[in-house]
C-alpha cells in the first residue's frame, strides 16, 4: 500500500484551503485599504519596483563553471518579460526579470536566495540549482513561491512554497529505468554524479528497471566536473556487457564521459548508450557524429514532447522575435523548455487573480486554492492542491509524474513512442530516503 511519507515540521505542507487568506506582507495589505496619498506612496517602496502595479521575479541559474551551465533559462526569462510586455503585460501588469548567477556551489544558490529577498521578488521562476537547501530556507522565511524549478533538488519537492511544473530527477531516472527495461537490455551500468544529489539515482533507476527485470544496475560514480572518463567508461561497458545497456547523467559532462566511452578500443560487444534529457540533446547529438556518430539509436527520457514537436512552436516564435540574436537560448535545451513552462504557469495564474494587488501572497494563495495551468500540450494540466500531489517517497509534491521516451533516430532525437508515460505508480512503489 502507498502512503504518503511525514516530513520534517518545516516541510509540512500546508492546508489546500486554509480558513483565512495567507497574507506574505501584512504592510501590502494595509496598504491596499488605504486612502491617503501620502501613505500609497510610502506604502509603494515596499514593492520590488517602483511601480505598485509591476510584478517582480528572479531567474537564478549556473553561468561559466566548470560544472553543469544553464545560461538559456535567465536568457529565455529575459526574453519572455519583453514578449509579455509587448503585448500588455502579465494581465495588465508589467512583468520585470531579475537574474542571478547561481554558479553551481551551495554559497552560490544562498547568495541569489538572499537577493531575491532583499529585492522583495513576488516569485522565483523557472530556475536551475540542485542545492536547494541552501535556496528554500531564505525564501519560505519571506513567503516567497519557487515556481517551476528544474527539480534537482529534494527541496522542491517537499517545500509548501515549491511549485514544480516536472516531476523532476526521481520521474526521468524511474523512467530511464522502465524505459530501458522495456528495452530489453541485458543488463545496465548508470554512471552519475559522485554528489549528494547524485546519490538517489541509482535506486532510482533501479525502481524503474524493476517493472521488468529482477537486477539492479550497476552504479558507476564518477566526478561531476573531471576532463575524462575512461576509467569510468571501461568499468561501465564491462559491467553492462554484450547486449547491455550504459547510462550516464553528469549534467554538461555527460558529453565528456561519452567521448571517453567513445574512444575505448572495439571488444566486438553490442552495448548501447542511453541518458535523459538535459545530459543528452540535439546540439551534442549534432557535434558527435550525428547519424554516424555514438548516440544514433540512444534512448534517451524526457518530461517534455521532443522539441521537433509543433506544441513548442509557440515558444520557438518568441525566441526569434525578442531572442534571435541570443546564442544562449537553444529551444531544444530542457532548462530553457522548463523556464518556458514556469513562466506560462505565472502568467495564467496571475490571470486567475481577479482584482487586488497581485504580489508572492496573492500567488501563492491561487496556487493553493486550485488555479489551474494548461501548457498546449508540453505537460498534464498542471494544478498544485494537496490533492493533487504524488506524494511519493522523497518527492511528495510531484503533480506531473508524466516523462516521454525519445530515441535517436537518423541523427535526431525523436519520439520513440508518442505521449506521455505515467510513472506514478513506479514511484509509490519505491523505497525511497523521505528526506
Amino acid at each position: 500500500m502507498s502512503r504518503r511519507p511525514r516530513l520534517l515540521p518545516a516541510q509540512e505542507p500546508r492546508p489546500a484551503h486554509p480558513s483565512t487568506p495567507r497574507t506574505r506582507r501584512p504592510l501590502r495589505a494595509l496598504c491596499a485599504t488605504a486612502v491617503g496619498v501620502s501613505v500609497l506612496a510610502g506604502c509603494g517602496a515596499l514593492s520590488g519596483s517602483a511601480d505598485k502595479s509591476d510584478i517582480t521575479v528572479m531567474t537564478w541559474a549556473p553561468v561559466g563553471t566548470n560544472a553543469t551551465n544553464m545560461p538559456g533559462m535567465p536568457g529565455m526569462a529575459k526574453a519572455y518579460a519583453r514578449w509579455v510586455d509587448s503585448t500588455g503585460g502579465l494581465a495588465g501588469h508589467k512583468l520585470t526579470v531579475l537574474t542571478c548567477n547561481e554558479r553551481n556551489t551551495p554559497a552560490g544558490a544562498a547568495a541569489c536566495a538572499r537577493e531575491a529577498v532583499a529585492k522583495k521578488v513576488d516569485a522565483v521562476v523557472g530556475s536551475y540549482s540542485q542545492w536547494g537547501q541552501q535556496f528554500m530556507g531564505p525564501l519560505e522565511a519571506a513567503s516567497i513561491p519557487y515556481i517551476g524549478g528544474y527539480g534537482l533538488s529534494s527541496q522542491e519537492f517537499t517545500s509548501y512554497l515549491s511549485y514544480p511544473v516536472n516531476g523532476g530527477q526521481a520521474t526521468l531516472l524511474a523512467g530511464n529505468g522502465q524505459q530501458l527495461a522495456d528495452s530489453d537490455c541485458s543488463h545496465t551500468a548508470l554512471v552519475r554524479p559522485d554528489t549528494s544529489a547524485g546519490d538517489t539515482l541509482a535506486q532510482l533507476l533501479d525502481t524503474g528497471l524493476a517493472t521488468r527485470h529482477d537486477h539492479d544496475a550497476t552504479d558507476v560514480r564518477a566526478p561531476e566536473d573531471a576532463t575524462g572518463y575512461q576509467e569510468q567508461a571501461e568499468r561501465a561497458r564491462d559491467d553492462a556487457g554484450d547486449g547491455g545497456c550504459v547510462t550516464a547523467q553528469l549534467g554538461d559532462h555527460t558529453s565528456t564521459f561519452f567521448d571517453s566511452f567513445r574512444r575505448l578500443t572495439d571488444d566486438g560487444r553490442d552495448v548501447r548508450v542511453s541518458s535523459v534529457v538535459g545530459s543528452i540533446d540535439q546540439p551534442l547529438i549534432d557535434a558527435s557524429g550525428g547519424a554516424d556518430g555514438l548516440f544514433e539509436k540512444a534512448l534517451v527520457t524526457g518530461w517534455y514532447p521532443d522539441s521537433s514537436d509543433p506544441v513548442w512552436d509557440p515558444m520557438k516564435k518568441v525566441i526569434s522575435k525578442e531572442a534571435f540574436q541570443d546564442n544562449t537560448i537553444d529551444a531544444d535545451n530542457a532548462g530553457v523548455q522548463t523556464t518556458w513552462i514556469a513562466y506560462t504557469a505565472l502568467n495564467q495564474v496571475v490571470s486567475s487573480i481577479k482584482g487586488g494587488q497581485v504580489d508572492a501572497g496573492t500567488i501563492v494563495d491561487a496556487l493553493d486554492h486550485g488555479a489551474t495551468v494548461h501548457t498546449g500540450g508540453l505537460t498534464p494540466p498542471l494544478r498544485w492542491r494537496y490533492e493533487d500531489m504524488l506524494g511519493a517517497p522523497g518527492s511528495p509534491r510531484i503533480v506531473n509524474p508524466d516523462v516521454t521516451y525519445q530515441v535517436v533516430r537518423d541523427g535526431r532525437l525523436v519520439a520513440q513512442r508518442k505521449g506521455f508515460v505515467n510513472v506514478g505508480k513506479t514511484l509509490l512503489g519505491s523505497d525511497l530516503p523521505t528526506t
